[in-house]
Protein backbone atom coordinates (compact mmCIF):
# COMPACT_ATOMS: atom_id res chain seq x y z
CA UNK A 1 0.00 0.00 0.00
CA UNK A 2 1.14 3.70 -1.07
CA UNK A 3 -1.11 5.45 1.54
CA UNK A 4 -0.93 3.86 5.08
CA UNK A 5 -2.57 6.68 7.31
CA UNK A 6 -5.56 8.12 6.76
CA UNK A 7 -6.31 11.78 8.26
CA UNK A 8 -9.47 13.95 8.88
CA UNK A 9 -10.29 16.91 10.12
CA UNK A 10 -13.72 16.32 12.06
CA UNK A 11 -16.36 19.73 11.51
CA UNK A 12 -17.34 20.42 8.35
CA UNK A 13 -15.37 16.87 6.84
CA UNK A 14 -16.21 13.59 9.08
CA UNK A 15 -19.00 15.62 10.55
CA UNK A 16 -21.83 18.29 9.55
CA UNK A 17 -23.36 20.14 12.30
CA UNK A 18 -21.42 18.54 14.32
CA UNK A 19 -22.98 15.03 13.83
CA UNK A 20 -21.25 11.89 11.83
CA UNK A 21 -23.71 10.17 9.48
CA UNK A 22 -23.91 6.30 10.20
CA UNK A 23 -22.86 6.39 5.81
CA UNK A 24 -19.43 7.99 7.36
CA UNK A 25 -19.24 5.54 10.12
CA UNK A 26 -19.07 2.71 7.95
CA UNK A 27 -16.36 4.55 5.79
CA UNK A 28 -14.53 5.11 9.09
CA UNK A 29 -14.83 0.93 9.44
CA UNK A 30 -13.60 -0.12 6.11
CA UNK A 31 -10.70 2.32 5.69
CA UNK A 32 -9.41 0.20 8.78
CA UNK A 33 -10.52 -2.93 7.39
CA UNK A 34 -7.81 -2.06 4.45
CA UNK A 35 -4.83 -2.01 7.25
CA UNK A 36 -4.70 1.78 7.41
CA UNK A 37 -4.13 3.73 10.60
CA UNK A 38 -6.68 6.38 11.05
CA UNK A 39 -5.97 9.94 12.77
CA UNK A 40 -8.80 12.51 13.63
CA UNK A 41 -7.18 16.07 13.54
CA UNK A 42 -9.54 18.48 15.43
CA UNK A 43 -9.65 22.55 16.30
CA UNK A 44 -12.25 20.85 19.14
CA UNK A 45 -11.44 20.23 23.00
CA UNK A 46 -11.26 16.91 23.71
CA UNK A 47 -14.09 16.57 26.38
CA UNK A 48 -16.19 18.34 23.95
CA UNK A 49 -15.12 16.16 20.77
CA UNK A 50 -15.99 12.91 22.95
CA UNK A 51 -19.53 14.35 23.89
CA UNK A 52 -20.30 14.69 20.02
CA UNK A 53 -18.60 11.59 18.71
CA UNK A 54 -18.19 8.63 20.99
CA UNK A 55 -16.60 6.52 19.09
CA UNK A 56 -13.35 7.72 19.09
CA UNK A 57 -12.04 3.72 19.15
CA UNK A 58 -12.75 3.98 15.42
CA UNK A 59 -9.29 6.01 15.57
CA UNK A 60 -5.95 5.05 16.34
CA UNK A 61 -5.01 8.55 17.32
CA UNK A 62 -6.95 11.99 17.85
CA UNK A 63 -5.27 14.89 17.56
CA UNK A 64 -7.06 17.82 19.72
CA UNK A 65 -7.42 21.18 20.68
CA UNK A 66 -6.03 22.33 17.08
CA UNK A 67 -2.68 20.50 17.60
CA UNK A 68 -1.95 21.33 21.58
CA UNK A 69 -3.07 18.04 22.58
CA UNK A 70 -2.71 13.92 21.27
CA UNK A 71 -5.42 11.26 22.67
CA UNK A 72 -4.52 7.65 22.30
CA UNK A 73 -8.61 6.18 22.40
CA UNK A 74 -6.97 2.29 23.20
CA UNK A 75 -4.37 3.55 26.15
CA UNK A 76 -6.57 6.59 27.11
CA UNK A 77 -3.31 8.15 27.38
CA UNK A 78 -3.69 12.05 26.46
CA UNK A 79 -0.02 13.46 26.03
CA UNK A 80 0.11 17.85 26.10
CA UNK A 81 2.33 19.16 23.25
CA UNK A 82 2.04 22.74 24.71
CA UNK A 83 1.97 24.90 28.00
CA UNK A 84 -1.77 26.70 28.53
CA UNK A 85 -1.67 30.81 28.71
CA UNK A 86 -1.66 32.14 32.12
CA UNK A 87 -4.82 32.28 34.18
CA UNK A 88 -4.73 36.02 34.18
CA UNK A 89 -4.66 36.00 30.34
CA UNK A 90 -8.72 34.56 30.39
CA UNK A 91 -9.06 36.92 33.57
CA UNK A 92 -7.66 39.88 30.97
CA UNK A 93 -10.27 38.68 27.91
CA UNK A 94 -13.17 38.70 30.24
CA UNK A 95 -12.70 42.29 31.69
CA UNK A 96 -12.08 43.19 27.39
CA UNK A 97 -15.94 41.96 27.24
CA UNK A 98 -14.38 38.93 25.46
CA UNK A 99 -17.55 36.72 25.75
CA UNK A 100 -17.79 33.20 25.18
CA UNK A 101 -14.44 31.96 26.20
CA UNK A 102 -13.46 28.03 25.85
CA UNK A 103 -10.99 27.11 27.58
CA UNK A 104 -9.30 23.98 27.47
CA UNK A 105 -6.27 22.12 28.52
CA UNK A 106 -3.79 24.18 26.31
CA UNK A 107 -6.07 25.86 23.92
CA UNK A 108 -8.10 29.38 24.55
CA UNK A 109 -10.75 29.79 21.83
CA UNK A 110 -13.67 32.55 20.68
CA UNK A 111 -15.38 34.37 17.70
CA UNK A 112 -15.07 36.97 15.27
CA UNK A 113 -15.04 39.72 15.93
CA UNK A 114 -13.32 39.10 18.85
CA UNK A 115 -9.54 38.47 17.33
CA UNK A 116 -9.04 42.32 17.79
CA UNK A 117 -9.79 42.23 21.97
CA UNK A 118 -7.36 38.50 22.02
CA UNK A 119 -4.32 40.60 20.09
CA UNK A 120 -4.95 43.78 22.67
CA UNK A 121 -4.61 41.38 25.34
CA UNK A 122 -1.90 39.10 23.73
CA UNK A 123 0.53 42.45 23.54
CA UNK A 124 -0.62 43.85 27.08
CA UNK A 125 1.18 41.24 28.91
CA UNK A 126 4.03 39.95 26.54
CA UNK A 127 2.88 36.67 25.44
CA UNK A 128 3.79 34.36 23.07
CA UNK A 129 0.73 32.90 21.14
CA UNK A 130 -0.94 32.57 18.17
CA UNK A 131 -4.06 33.35 16.87
CA UNK A 132 -5.48 31.17 14.22
CA UNK A 133 -8.81 31.37 12.76
CA UNK A 134 -11.31 28.50 11.78
CA UNK A 135 -14.49 30.17 9.83
CA UNK A 136 -15.52 32.51 12.49
CA UNK A 137 -14.28 30.70 15.52
CA UNK A 138 -10.58 31.82 17.01
CA UNK A 139 -8.41 30.16 18.75
CA UNK A 140 -5.30 30.95 20.69
CA UNK A 141 -2.75 28.86 20.90
CA UNK A 142 1.36 28.54 21.93
CA UNK A 143 3.30 29.69 19.23
CA UNK A 144 4.72 26.37 16.84
CA UNK A 145 1.54 24.53 17.79
CA UNK A 146 -0.57 23.17 15.02
CA UNK A 147 -2.44 21.00 13.58
CA UNK A 148 0.80 19.50 11.72
CA UNK A 149 2.59 19.41 15.08
CA UNK A 150 -0.19 17.54 16.55
CA UNK A 151 -0.57 15.10 13.36
CA UNK A 152 3.48 14.85 13.84
CA UNK A 153 3.89 13.62 17.01
CA UNK A 154 1.09 11.41 16.19
CA UNK A 155 2.71 9.53 13.16
CA UNK A 156 5.62 9.21 14.50
CA UNK A 157 4.23 7.00 17.68
CA UNK A 158 2.50 5.04 14.96
CA UNK A 159 5.83 4.74 13.63
CA UNK A 160 4.85 6.41 10.67
CA UNK A 161 5.91 9.63 8.20
CA UNK A 162 3.96 12.44 6.50
CA UNK A 163 4.66 10.47 3.52
CA UNK A 164 2.45 7.70 4.10
CA UNK A 165 -0.25 10.15 5.02
CA UNK A 166 -3.88 11.32 3.21
CA UNK A 167 -5.39 14.21 4.50
CA UNK A 168 -8.74 15.62 3.84
CA UNK A 169 -10.25 18.95 5.31
CA UNK A 170 -12.36 22.06 4.73
CA UNK A 171 -11.12 25.16 6.89
CA UNK A 172 -8.43 27.10 7.16
CA UNK A 173 -7.13 25.52 10.59
CA UNK A 174 -6.95 22.18 8.41
CA UNK A 175 -3.85 24.46 5.94
CA UNK A 176 -1.12 23.38 8.17
CA UNK A 177 -1.70 19.32 9.05
CA UNK A 178 -2.96 19.42 4.87
CA UNK A 179 -0.21 20.63 3.38
CA UNK A 180 2.45 18.43 5.10
CA UNK A 181 0.99 15.32 4.29
CA UNK A 182 2.08 13.45 1.38
CA UNK A 183 -1.32 13.62 -0.66
CA UNK A 184 -4.15 16.68 0.61
CA UNK A 185 -7.84 16.45 -0.16
CA UNK A 186 -10.54 18.85 0.19
CA UNK A 187 -14.20 18.54 0.29
CA UNK A 188 -16.63 20.24 -2.16
CA UNK A 189 -17.55 22.26 0.82
CA UNK A 190 -13.92 23.88 1.46
CA UNK A 191 -12.91 27.08 1.97
CA UNK A 192 -11.11 28.41 -1.08
CA UNK A 193 -7.42 28.42 -0.15
CA UNK A 194 -7.71 24.61 0.77
CA UNK A 195 -9.38 24.01 -2.09
CA UNK A 196 -6.44 25.44 -4.08
CA UNK A 197 -4.06 23.55 -1.76
CA UNK A 198 -5.44 19.95 -2.41
CA UNK A 199 -4.29 17.49 -5.02
CA UNK A 200 -8.39 17.53 -6.15
CA UNK A 201 -11.71 18.09 -4.47
CA UNK A 202 -14.41 15.72 -3.99
CA UNK A 203 -17.66 15.75 -5.73
CA UNK A 204 -19.60 15.32 -2.24
CA UNK A 205 -19.73 17.52 0.64
CA UNK A 206 -18.44 16.88 4.00
CA UNK A 207 -19.03 12.84 5.01
CA UNK A 208 -19.82 12.11 1.40
CA UNK A 209 -17.03 13.39 -0.07
CA UNK A 210 -14.71 11.48 2.97
CA UNK A 211 -16.59 8.36 1.47
CA UNK A 212 -15.72 9.36 -1.89
CA UNK A 213 -11.89 9.59 -1.30
CA UNK A 214 -12.32 6.36 1.50
CA UNK A 215 -13.52 4.37 -1.46
CA UNK A 216 -10.64 5.24 -4.12
CA UNK A 217 -8.07 4.67 -1.70
CA UNK A 218 -9.56 0.86 -1.00
CA UNK A 219 -9.70 0.26 -4.83
CA UNK A 220 -6.19 1.42 -6.16
CA UNK A 221 -4.68 3.74 -3.21
CA UNK A 222 -4.92 7.15 -5.72
CA UNK A 223 -2.81 5.74 -8.94
CA UNK A 224 -4.34 8.45 -11.20
CA UNK A 225 -2.41 11.05 -9.31
CA UNK A 226 1.04 9.30 -9.62
CA UNK A 227 3.54 11.82 -10.79
CA UNK A 228 1.09 14.68 -10.54
CA UNK A 229 1.89 15.88 -7.16
CA UNK A 230 4.44 18.39 -7.93
CA UNK A 231 5.63 19.35 -4.41
CA UNK A 232 6.95 15.74 -4.27
CA UNK A 233 8.81 15.42 -7.04
CA UNK A 234 13.00 14.72 -6.62
CA UNK A 235 14.81 16.14 -8.97
CA UNK A 236 17.80 13.71 -10.49
CA UNK A 237 19.75 15.94 -12.89
CA UNK A 238 19.38 19.42 -15.22
CA UNK A 239 18.41 19.55 -18.83
CA UNK A 240 19.99 21.75 -20.86
CA UNK A 241 17.48 24.15 -20.79
CA UNK A 242 17.71 24.19 -17.18
CA UNK A 243 14.71 22.41 -16.23
CA UNK A 244 14.88 19.84 -13.53
CA UNK A 245 14.98 16.14 -14.29
CA UNK A 246 12.47 14.41 -11.90
CA UNK A 247 10.95 11.23 -11.06
CA UNK A 248 7.80 10.25 -8.85
CA UNK A 249 9.30 9.17 -5.30
CA UNK A 250 7.12 6.24 -5.58
CA UNK A 251 7.06 2.86 -7.64
CA UNK A 252 10.65 3.89 -9.84
CA UNK A 253 13.46 2.12 -9.92
CA UNK A 254 17.13 4.06 -11.06
CA UNK A 255 19.83 2.36 -12.08
CA UNK A 256 23.18 4.49 -12.23
CA UNK A 257 26.15 3.09 -14.00
CA UNK A 258 29.37 3.21 -15.10
CA UNK A 259 33.28 2.65 -15.10
CA UNK A 260 34.84 2.41 -11.85
CA UNK A 261 35.71 6.52 -10.89
CA UNK A 262 33.94 7.84 -13.19
CA UNK A 263 31.70 9.97 -10.38
CA UNK A 264 28.97 7.29 -9.22
CA UNK A 265 28.92 7.34 -5.83
CA UNK A 266 28.65 11.04 -6.07
CA UNK A 267 25.38 11.35 -8.29
CA UNK A 268 23.93 8.80 -5.86
CA UNK A 269 24.78 11.04 -3.14
CA UNK A 270 23.10 14.07 -4.76
CA UNK A 271 20.04 11.89 -5.06
CA UNK A 272 20.31 10.62 -1.50
CA UNK A 273 20.91 14.18 -0.65
CA UNK A 274 17.70 15.45 -2.40
CA UNK A 275 15.53 12.51 -0.88
CA UNK A 276 16.53 12.91 2.76
CA UNK A 277 15.28 16.76 2.41
CA UNK A 278 12.16 15.95 1.33
CA UNK A 279 12.11 13.80 4.71
CA UNK A 280 12.26 10.51 2.68
CA UNK A 281 13.65 8.01 4.81
CA UNK A 282 16.69 6.12 3.22
CA UNK A 283 19.02 3.11 3.41
CA UNK A 284 22.38 2.66 1.77
CA UNK A 285 23.81 -0.53 1.82
CA UNK A 286 27.66 0.51 1.08
CA UNK A 287 30.15 -2.20 0.24
CA UNK A 288 32.58 0.15 -0.44
CA UNK A 289 32.84 2.95 2.62
CA UNK A 290 31.59 5.51 0.61
CA UNK A 291 28.52 7.15 2.16
CA UNK A 292 29.76 6.74 5.61
CA UNK A 293 30.04 10.77 6.21
CA UNK A 294 27.38 11.98 4.56
CA UNK A 295 25.27 14.21 6.88
CA UNK A 296 22.23 13.39 8.41
CA UNK A 297 23.17 9.81 7.55
CA UNK A 298 23.91 7.31 10.46
CA UNK A 299 26.50 4.62 9.74
CA UNK A 300 26.56 1.24 11.33
CA UNK A 301 29.34 -1.50 10.43
CA UNK A 302 32.79 -0.99 9.34
CA UNK A 303 36.05 -3.49 8.93
CA UNK A 304 35.94 -5.18 11.83
CA UNK A 305 32.11 -5.97 12.16
CA UNK A 306 29.38 -5.99 10.00
CA UNK A 307 25.64 -4.44 11.29
CA UNK A 308 23.43 -6.64 13.22
CA UNK A 309 19.62 -6.75 11.41
CA UNK A 310 18.31 -5.62 15.13
CA UNK A 311 20.71 -3.03 14.95
CA UNK A 312 19.50 -1.73 11.60
CA UNK A 313 15.88 -1.82 12.34
CA UNK A 314 16.28 -0.22 15.88
CA UNK A 315 17.86 2.93 13.74
CA UNK A 316 15.14 3.22 10.91
CA UNK A 317 11.66 2.26 13.49
CA UNK A 318 12.31 6.48 13.75
CA UNK A 319 11.02 7.88 10.47
CA UNK A 320 13.12 10.87 10.75
CA UNK A 321 16.83 8.30 10.74
CA UNK A 322 18.69 7.50 7.55
CA UNK A 323 21.15 4.78 7.65
CA UNK A 324 24.28 3.67 5.95
CA UNK A 325 24.61 0.17 6.16
CA UNK A 326 28.42 -0.40 6.27
CA UNK A 327 29.19 -4.22 4.75
CA UNK A 328 33.40 -3.44 4.92
CA UNK A 329 33.23 -6.56 7.66
CA UNK A 330 31.38 -8.92 5.35
CA UNK A 331 33.48 -11.23 2.82
CA UNK A 332 32.30 -10.72 -0.79
CA UNK A 333 31.16 -14.12 -0.68
CA UNK A 334 28.75 -13.56 2.07
CA UNK A 335 27.38 -10.85 1.09
CA UNK A 336 24.53 -12.00 -1.27
CA UNK A 337 23.33 -14.13 1.41
CA UNK A 338 23.30 -11.08 4.07
CA UNK A 339 21.87 -8.98 1.98
CA UNK A 340 19.07 -11.57 1.63
CA UNK A 341 18.63 -11.99 5.03
CA UNK A 342 18.34 -8.09 5.28
CA UNK A 343 16.01 -7.29 2.51
CA UNK A 344 13.95 -9.65 3.83
CA UNK A 345 13.71 -7.49 6.89
CA UNK A 346 13.03 -4.58 5.19
CA UNK A 347 10.63 -5.69 3.25
CA UNK A 348 8.81 -6.74 6.30
CA UNK A 349 9.22 -3.06 7.77
CA UNK A 350 7.94 -1.37 4.39
CA UNK A 351 4.55 -3.53 4.63
CA UNK A 352 4.05 -1.92 8.28
CA UNK A 353 5.38 1.68 7.98
CA UNK A 354 6.27 1.88 4.00
CA UNK A 355 9.58 2.79 5.15
CA UNK A 356 12.46 3.22 4.53
CA UNK A 357 10.91 4.80 1.49
CA UNK A 358 14.17 4.59 -0.92
CA UNK A 359 16.56 1.67 -0.87
CA UNK A 360 20.18 2.35 -2.07
CA UNK A 361 22.38 -0.54 -3.23
CA UNK A 362 25.98 0.57 -4.23
CA UNK A 363 27.88 -2.16 -6.09
CA UNK A 364 24.63 -3.84 -6.49
CA UNK A 365 26.04 -6.46 -8.56
CA UNK A 366 28.16 -8.00 -4.93
CA UNK A 367 24.81 -8.66 -3.79
CA UNK A 368 22.85 -9.62 -6.95
CA UNK A 369 25.16 -11.27 -8.89
CA UNK A 370 24.26 -12.27 -12.40
CA UNK A 371 24.65 -16.07 -11.32
CA UNK A 372 22.55 -15.87 -7.44
CA UNK A 373 19.66 -18.34 -8.42
CA UNK A 374 17.54 -16.76 -5.13
CA UNK A 375 17.06 -13.14 -6.90
CA UNK A 376 13.71 -14.17 -8.01
CA UNK A 377 13.01 -14.90 -4.42
CA UNK A 378 14.55 -12.05 -2.84
CA UNK A 379 13.48 -9.59 -4.86
CA UNK A 380 9.78 -9.56 -6.12
CA UNK A 381 9.01 -8.61 -9.20
CA UNK A 382 7.16 -5.16 -8.36
CA UNK A 383 10.34 -4.29 -5.70
CA UNK A 384 10.59 -0.81 -6.20
CA UNK A 385 11.68 2.62 -4.73
CA UNK A 386 15.60 1.31 -4.97
CA UNK A 387 18.96 2.85 -6.46
CA UNK A 388 20.82 0.64 -7.93
CA UNK A 389 24.78 1.33 -8.57
CA UNK A 390 26.96 -0.73 -10.59
CA UNK A 391 29.70 -0.71 -13.09
CA UNK A 392 28.16 -2.63 -15.91
CA UNK A 393 24.61 -3.32 -16.05
CA UNK A 394 24.92 -6.44 -17.49
CA UNK A 395 26.83 -7.83 -14.51
CA UNK A 396 23.10 -7.56 -12.58
CA UNK A 397 20.48 -10.83 -12.91
CA UNK A 398 17.30 -9.92 -15.98
CA UNK A 399 14.88 -10.28 -13.46
CA UNK A 400 16.80 -7.00 -11.39
CA UNK A 401 17.34 -4.71 -15.09
CA UNK A 402 13.50 -5.50 -15.85
CA UNK A 403 12.76 -3.45 -12.66
CA UNK A 404 14.45 -0.21 -14.14
CA UNK A 405 12.55 2.35 -14.96
CA UNK A 406 15.15 5.30 -15.44
CA UNK A 407 19.41 4.45 -16.77
CA UNK A 408 21.98 7.27 -15.86
CA UNK A 409 24.76 6.61 -17.65
CA UNK A 410 27.77 8.39 -16.14
CA UNK A 411 31.48 8.45 -17.52
CA UNK A 412 33.03 8.92 -20.94
CA UNK A 413 31.18 6.09 -22.37
CA UNK A 414 27.32 6.59 -21.99
CA UNK A 415 26.80 5.03 -25.25
CA UNK A 416 28.16 1.69 -24.35
CA UNK A 417 26.08 1.35 -21.28
CA UNK A 418 23.22 1.99 -22.09
CA UNK A 419 23.79 -0.66 -25.06
CA UNK A 420 24.68 -3.15 -22.51
CA UNK A 421 21.88 -2.26 -20.59
CA UNK A 422 19.66 -2.59 -23.85
CA UNK A 423 21.12 -5.54 -25.10
CA UNK A 424 20.36 -7.39 -21.43
CA UNK A 425 16.59 -5.91 -21.23
CA UNK A 426 15.50 -6.36 -24.62
CA UNK A 427 14.86 -2.50 -24.81
CA UNK A 428 15.12 -0.62 -27.87
CA UNK A 429 18.15 1.71 -28.22
CA UNK A 430 17.99 4.44 -30.33
CA UNK A 431 20.85 6.67 -29.72
CA UNK A 432 20.37 10.28 -30.80
CA UNK A 433 22.69 11.97 -33.73
CA UNK A 434 25.25 13.86 -31.73
CA UNK A 435 24.86 12.90 -28.35
CA UNK A 436 28.29 12.16 -27.01
CA UNK A 437 29.96 12.55 -23.34
CA UNK A 438 30.29 15.84 -21.41
CA UNK A 439 32.24 16.73 -18.81
CA UNK A 440 29.88 16.94 -15.67
CA UNK A 441 27.18 15.47 -17.07
CA UNK A 442 25.05 12.05 -17.45
CA UNK A 443 23.04 10.41 -20.16
CA UNK A 444 19.38 9.84 -18.69
CA UNK A 445 16.98 7.12 -20.27
CA UNK A 446 13.50 6.22 -19.58
CA UNK A 447 13.52 2.99 -21.28
CA UNK A 448 9.37 2.61 -20.65
CA UNK A 449 8.60 5.27 -22.43
CA UNK A 450 10.31 3.65 -25.70
CA UNK A 451 11.04 6.62 -28.62
CA UNK A 452 9.23 8.90 -26.96
CA UNK A 453 11.91 10.48 -24.97
CA UNK A 454 15.30 9.02 -26.44
CA UNK A 455 18.49 8.95 -24.03
CA UNK A 456 19.47 12.65 -23.29
CA UNK A 457 22.17 14.53 -21.67
CA UNK A 458 21.89 15.90 -18.00
CA UNK A 459 24.47 17.77 -15.69
CA UNK A 460 24.64 16.07 -12.56
CA UNK A 461 24.01 17.93 -9.71
CA UNK A 462 26.55 17.22 -6.65
CA UNK A 463 25.61 16.94 -3.40
CA UNK A 464 26.37 20.09 -1.44
CA UNK A 465 28.29 18.50 1.10
CA UNK A 466 31.08 15.37 0.25
CA UNK A 467 32.05 15.09 3.33
CA UNK A 468 31.29 16.37 6.65
CA UNK A 469 34.78 17.56 8.59
CA UNK A 470 35.56 15.67 11.20
CA UNK A 471 36.82 18.13 13.93
CA UNK A 472 39.81 16.52 15.38
CA UNK A 473 39.50 18.54 18.60
CA UNK A 474 36.02 16.81 19.89
CA UNK A 475 37.29 13.50 18.67
CA UNK A 476 40.91 13.56 19.88
CA UNK A 477 41.56 16.58 21.32
CA UNK A 478 41.27 18.50 24.87
CA UNK A 479 37.74 20.21 25.24
CA UNK A 480 39.02 21.39 28.74
CA UNK A 481 36.16 22.85 30.69
CA UNK A 482 33.93 21.70 28.29
CA UNK A 483 34.17 18.29 29.26
CA UNK A 484 31.31 15.65 30.13
CA UNK A 485 31.61 14.13 33.51
CA UNK A 486 29.89 10.88 34.41
CA UNK A 487 29.10 11.05 37.62
CA UNK A 488 25.79 8.66 38.12
CA UNK A 489 23.48 9.00 41.38
CA UNK A 490 24.71 10.60 44.39
CA UNK A 491 27.72 11.34 42.42
CA UNK A 492 29.12 8.35 43.34
CA UNK A 493 32.25 8.67 39.90
CA UNK A 494 33.56 11.45 38.22
CA UNK A 495 35.12 10.39 35.37
CA UNK A 496 36.18 13.13 32.60
CA UNK A 497 35.28 12.50 29.68
CA UNK A 498 37.36 15.71 27.68
CA UNK A 499 36.82 14.14 23.88
CA UNK A 500 34.78 12.13 22.28
CA UNK A 501 36.81 8.99 21.99
CA UNK A 502 37.29 8.86 26.10
CA UNK A 503 33.91 9.69 26.51
CA UNK A 504 33.05 6.73 23.97
CA UNK A 505 35.82 4.17 25.70
CA UNK A 506 34.32 5.32 29.50
CA UNK A 507 30.69 4.45 27.87
CA UNK A 508 31.71 1.29 27.19
CA UNK A 509 33.09 0.31 30.74
CA UNK A 510 30.72 1.95 32.91
CA UNK A 511 28.46 0.80 35.11
CA UNK A 512 24.74 0.63 33.79
CA UNK A 513 23.51 2.06 36.55
CA UNK A 514 25.46 5.45 35.87
CA UNK A 515 25.26 4.63 31.85
CA UNK A 516 21.32 4.90 32.20
CA UNK A 517 21.13 7.68 34.69
CA UNK A 518 22.50 10.08 32.12
CA UNK A 519 20.91 8.47 29.82
CA UNK A 520 17.54 9.03 30.92
CA UNK A 521 18.06 12.98 32.00
CA UNK A 522 19.11 13.30 28.22
CA UNK A 523 22.65 14.65 29.41
CA UNK A 524 24.29 12.91 26.64
CA UNK A 525 22.30 14.85 23.16
CA UNK A 526 22.72 17.93 26.17
CA UNK A 527 26.35 17.75 26.03
CA UNK A 528 26.77 16.91 22.09
CA UNK A 529 24.35 20.10 21.38
CA UNK A 530 26.05 22.59 23.99
CA UNK A 531 29.42 21.83 24.45
CA UNK A 532 30.30 19.57 21.05
CA UNK A 533 27.88 22.02 18.86
CA UNK A 534 26.45 19.31 16.75
CA UNK A 535 22.91 19.64 16.33
CA UNK A 536 22.64 16.51 14.39
CA UNK A 537 25.01 14.48 16.51
CA UNK A 538 22.41 15.63 19.18
CA UNK A 539 19.07 15.32 17.80
CA UNK A 540 19.99 11.69 16.70
CA UNK A 541 21.11 11.05 20.41
CA UNK A 542 18.05 12.56 22.05
CA UNK A 543 16.00 9.85 19.79
CA UNK A 544 18.16 6.64 21.04
CA UNK A 545 17.36 8.09 24.85
CA UNK A 546 13.86 8.62 24.50
CA UNK A 547 14.02 4.57 23.14
CA UNK A 548 12.79 3.27 26.73
CA UNK A 549 12.44 -0.34 24.64
CA UNK A 550 16.05 -0.74 23.96
CA UNK A 551 18.47 -2.49 26.48
CA UNK A 552 20.95 -0.79 27.84
CA UNK A 553 23.85 -1.96 26.18
CA UNK A 554 21.76 -1.37 22.78
CA UNK A 555 21.88 2.04 23.71
CA UNK A 556 25.42 2.10 24.15
CA UNK A 557 26.30 0.61 21.41
CA UNK A 558 23.85 2.74 18.89
CA UNK A 559 25.96 6.00 20.62
CA UNK A 560 29.35 4.88 19.86
CA UNK A 561 28.06 4.38 16.29
CA UNK A 562 26.31 7.62 15.76
CA UNK A 563 29.44 9.00 17.55
CA UNK A 564 31.78 7.29 14.79
CA UNK A 565 29.97 7.71 11.96
CA UNK A 566 30.35 11.53 12.58
CA UNK A 567 33.53 11.74 13.47
CA UNK A 568 35.68 8.15 12.40
CA UNK A 569 36.85 7.79 15.86
CA UNK A 570 40.53 6.00 15.73
CA UNK A 571 40.07 2.22 16.55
Amino acid sequence: MRYLAFVTDYDGTLASDGQVAADTVLALQRIRLSGRRTILVTGRRLDELLAVFPRVTLFDSIVAENGALVYSPRTKETVLLGKPPPPAFVQRLKQLGVEPIEVGRVIVATWLPHHTLVLQAIQEMGLELLIIFNKSAVMILPTGVNKATGLDYALRKLGLSFHEAVGIGDAENDHSFMERCECAVAVANAVPSIRQLAAFVTQGRAGEGLTELVDELIADDLTRLDGHLPHNLVTIGMRADETAVTIFPYRMNILIAGPSGSGKSTITAGIVERLIDRAYQVCVVDPEGDYGTMREVITLGDRQRAASLNEILSILEDPKSNLNVNLLGVALAERPEYFAQLFTSLRGLRTRTGRPHWIVLDEAHHFLPLEWVHCADILPRKSSEMVLVTVHPDHLPPPVLAMIDVVIAIGATPEKTLRNFSCATGHALTWPKGLKYTNNHAVAWFPGRGDCEPPFSMRIIAPRHDRIRHRRKYAEGNMHYHSFYFRGPENRHNLRAQNLTIFSQIAEGIDEQTWLFHLYRSDYSRWFRDAVKDPYLADQAARIEQRRNLHPEQTRHLMRRLIESRYTLPD
